[in-house]
């Protein structure tokens, strides 16, 4: 990280002058982590709403639903750590660079709506509200990768100006 003598007096100015860029062991946990997820929540959606058999007692539930939603809990609680770890440097840095800011704060927004409907998911929902609860985190679930990838693709036009 080279950051100039006179920007050292200018604490916001040396976040600034800063590399937008993730280190290796957070750009390879994010993709990892968040890849994790999609997955999980994809099989899971599949299990529901595809591989759902009739038994003696009506629709019965695929051994990869229950399966997937261990995992998929388990990788959020990943993702929740490493969402906390972009604050310190990654979000911080933006901002007082004034970068990237519409899809950063579109990034936080649905990372935001994700872990409260998961949570409402788990903790809050009724058997009246979970098809709602459900389908708000999954159709934000789907729209995270193409959100991740313009918050990249603007971050490194913006970065190469």
């Amino acid at each position: 990280m080279r950051v100039s003598k006179q920007s050292l007096h200018h604490p916001s100015r040396a976040l600034a002058a800063a590399s937008m860029r993730l280190p290796s062991w957070q750009r390879r946990g994010f993709y990892g982590v968040f890849g994790g997820l999609l997955a999980t929540g994809a099989a899971w959606l599949a299990a529901h709403f595809f591989l759902r058999g009739a038994g003696a007692f009506g629709m019965t539930i695929h051994p990869l639903e229950p399966w997937s939603m261990k995992l998929h809990g388990a990788a959020a609680m990943a993702a929740l750590w490493l969402a906390g770890s972009l604050f310190h440097l990654h979000i911080r840095r933006g901002l007082a660079a004034g970068r990237n800011l519409p899809a950063g704060w579109s990034m936080i927004v649905l990372l935001l709506l994700l872990t409260l409907t998961g949570y409402a998911l788990y903790y809050v929902a009724g058997e009246e509200s979970r098809p709602l609860w459900s389908v708000v985190h999954w159709v934000a679930g789907l729209l995270l990768p193409a959100l991740v990838w313009l918050h990249v693709a603007t971050g490194r036009r913006t970065a190469s100006r």
